[in-house]
């Protein structure tokens, strides 16, 4: 028998994964071949998840002696250090950000093309199902009229006909060739359980299926929620939501390696049905059907001999031949027994019944059909099914690398939030070059007015008046009108604050009654020394 086809061939990416080492668990290489049942077999398949599990492991431990680090060797940092900090964590988000995008893109895609697949797959084994149903109630149907409405007319006419006995032979042959139909079709494999299992396989397939795609789905969203909400709370710089969304990142970088370990082994265990799906499916249907019936099926050529041309030109003859039968009967048998007509219009009848079955029989049991939808299944699963599951494992990977950079951004840009609102709790509130205190000033009205009333003009005039004479504050009225004709004159404009507080107005501070007695009672020397000081 022929084992070559030209109808498929398995994609390169099933070779490239079918390579892959098959190790169990002891460490021990094995086999490639796709055998599920083999427990060898599943155990390298459950490496490839061990695999995963300690590369998450390592992960972590990265990331804890990261921040270990980071807490440790943290220090008190100048302002112009601050500044590439920033830049830094600003770009490290932009990156994760720039990378979780992309890798819920890929995850996206791949998981509508592994859902694809499995619907294709689901799809073609509905088909072969109902092929194989139709082909199950056609034997069944047929075998049921030989048996019982056959015979059932055949006795009748047999007591009709008693005293013919020419009739009655050709009632015996007549019988002869109803057993010959019900043997061949029991020579027909018996496709019922085959039927189940399709269909059993189908509902679970599609079942799993159903709730494999909702998870990644909701994986996609969280992935995208975190990735939006870390963002804005390096925006808002709000430490919490920073903190939370580390616990959240935290989680879904441990959800990410799990898909990935899983992915990689389902992928690598498709894989190596794909490369050699013909011998899988020999070795499942040998206790079944014949091999020369699955072979037939499995690569429907023109050079292979189809197994049921012998039972069907069989039942074909036979039908022919008792049509001929029961022609002659209405023709010679109907003038002398009168009440045989309806027996035999009724074996008429149900011999065309059973000839339109046989056509149909005929059709469905050709390989064509079933043998589409073999290589429909195929192409489901190990194109778009192992490409998508591919697809599945980058977003895996690049939603790691998204999160490892976002899980080392966020530490970084917490410790810079909160070394600047250190700064600003240093700053004194009272300061007026501090901008915050202007802030606060300005939306804080009673405050500037206590500021205005703490040097009241009354108060200033009256130490005015008791610490300078009258004639001196009119003395100096023409250098500070000289001055500021001078700044005028030079293009500049009239700063108040650069003309002395006397000469524009504005009064001294004021004095309180235990100052001003200590003034008085100064001597001369003292005030002259102490005016020495204040100028010097």
């Amino acid at each position: 028998m022929s084992s070559i086809r030209d109808d498929y061939i398995a994609p390169w990416w099933t070779y490239w994964l079918h390579n892959f080492p098959h190790v169990n668990l002891n460490f021990q290489p094995i086999d490639n071949t796709f055998t599920p049942q083999d427990q060898n077999y599943q155990q390298s398949l459950i490496f490839l998840g061990c695999v995963a599990a300690a590369g998450l492991g390592l992960n972590l431990l990265c990331l804890a002696i990261y921040l270990s680090c980071l807490c440790c060797c943290r220090k008190d940092e100048d302002e112009e250090s601050k500044r590439p900090n920033s830049c830094c964590v600003t770009w490290s988000a932009v990156v994760a950000g720039l990378i979780s995008c992309a890798a819920v893109g890929v995850g996206f895609y791949g998981n509508s093309e592994t859902n694809d697949g499995v619907y294709q797959l689901t799809y073609s084994l509905y088909n072969a199902n109902h092929t194989l149903g139709g082909v199950d109630n056609l034997v069944t149907n047929t075998m049921g009229s030989m048996e019982s409405g056959l015979k059932q007319h055949l006795a009748r006419l047999d007591e009709i006909f008693a005293t013919r006995g020419d009739y009655v032979q050709t009632l015996r042959f007549m019988q002869q060739m109803a057993d010959n139909v019900i043997k061949q079709l029991l020579g027909l494999p018996d496709w019922d359980t085959a039927k189940v299992d399709l269909a059993a396989v189908a509902d679970q397939t599609a079942y799993i299926e159903y709730y494999r795609w909702l998870t990644y789905l909701l994986l996609l969203i969280l992935d995208l929620v975190i990735c939006l909400a870390a963002c804005l709370g390096l925006a808002k710089q709000s430490r919490w939501l920073l903190t939370t969304m580390m616990v959240f990142g935290v989680l879904t970088l441990i959800l990410s390696w799990a898909s990935l370990g899983v992915d990689l082994a389902t992928a690598v265990g498709t894989s190596d049905f794909c490369v050699i799906p013909d011998k899988f499916i020999m070795n499942q249907t040998k206790d079944l059907i014949s091999s020369d019936i699955v072979h037939y099926y499995l690569y429907c050529s023109q050079t292979l001999p189809n197994p049921f041309q012998q039972s069907l030109t069989i039942f074909q003859r036979s039908l022919t031949t008792m049509q001929i039968q029961i022609q002659g009967l209405l023709q010679f048998a109907v003038p002398l027994f009168p009440t045989a007509e309806r027996d035999l219009l009724g074996i008429q009848h149900l011999l065309n019944s059973s000839e339109a079955s046989l056509h149909q029989l005929t059709a469905l049991l050709d390989c064509r059909g079933l043998n589409k939808d073999y290589l429909d299944a195929l192409i489901g699963v190990c194109y778009d099914g192992v490409e998508g599951l591919l697809y599945l494992c980058l977003f895996s990977i690049l939603a790691i690398c998204a999160f490892c950079a976002m899980l080392c951004a966020i530490p970084r840009a917490w410790t810079h939030i909160a070394s600047r609102e250190r700064d600003y709790d240093d700053i004194d509130e009272e300061d007026p070059f501090n901008p915050q205190a202007r802030r606060m000033t300005t939306h804080n009205p009673n405050h500037a007015t206590n500021v205005h009333s703490f040097c009241s003009y009354s108060s200033s005039m009256g130490s005015q008046s008791s610490l300078h004479p009258p004639a001196a504050q009119a003395g100096s009225n023409a250098p500070v009108s000289e001055y500021m004709n001078q700044s005028a004159l030079f293009g500049g404009n009239q700063r108040y604050e650069n003309v002395p507080l006397i000469g524009r107005g504005s009064p001294p501070p004021s004095y309180s009654p235990s100052m001003r007695a200590t003034y008085l009672s100064m001597t001369e020397d003292q005030i002259r020394h102490f005016g020495n000081d204040f100028q010097a």
